[in-house]
């Protein structure tokens, strides 16, 4: 990859609450790239189902997959317990992942390069990613670190049920059948379970930094 950093991509997968999402979101601000969290699309089409009062099935999922638009997501609405356990469900039908590809590998191939996040982005949608990140933790680490967020909102589950919840999500991401949650072969795996944001970015920058300058 040239020092320019033309058509840098940046893949970062990883399982719930390990800390992909804030470190994506701090190495695109550092290396001047768009940022996709594909988890969005998959909570959108959930979402879509859920207003409208249908149930989370494969059909459905797939019809509302294809008719999302990104720019009119209300992120606000996407977050929260609930919302990542009904995108954990839509994302294992493959006719949602099939309708969702093309429009990540459209985001991935902008002229600059891009970062995308999510679980199957240097398995499935950037195979020939410049560099591949999977992020992870101790489900007992990324329990706690989820529980503290949803603490700060009314009704907010106790650890107990957020260590549930994301051991069920782990599950279900690695045993799909299609695109199951799995480190790419050429992947760093970077364990954030004893390292703060900060130490876990400079990390994850000098990864990059010497892809860069020795390709």
């Amino acid at each position: 990859m040239p020092a320019d950093r033309r058509g840098l991509v940046l893949a970062i997968d990883g399982p719930a609450a390990s800390g992909k999402g804030t470190l994506a979101r701090r190495l695109a601000a550092h290396f001047g790239l768009p940022h996709l969290d594909t988890g969005l699309l998959y909570r959108a089409t959930a979402r879509a189902l859920l207003d409208a009062g249908q149930p989370l099935d494969n059909a459905r999922a797939a019809a509302a997959a294809a008719a999302l638009d990104p720019a009119r997501f209300d992120e606000e609405r996407l977050r929260g317990a609930e919302m990542g356990e009904a995108a954990s469900v839509v994302a294992a039908f493959p006719h949602v992942r099939q309708a969702l590809v093309a429009m990540q590998r459209r985001f991935a191939s902008q002229p600059g390069g891009a970062v995308l996040d999510g679980r199957d982005i240097g398995t499935v949608i950037c195979p020939d990613a410049t560099v591949k990140l999977f992020v992870t933790a101790a489900p007992e680490i990324r329990a706690t670190r989820r529980h503290r967020e949803l603490a700060q909102k009314p009704g907010a589950p106790d650890l107990g049920m957020v260590l549930a919840d994301i051991r069920r999500r782990d599950a279900r991401d690695s045993g799909r059948a299609d695109a199951p949650l799995v480190a790419a072969p050429d992947a760093f795996i970077l364990d954030t379970s004893s390292l703060g944001i900060e130490e876990a970015f400079a990390h994850a920058a000098r990864l990059v930094m010497d892809r860069i300058t020795t390709a």
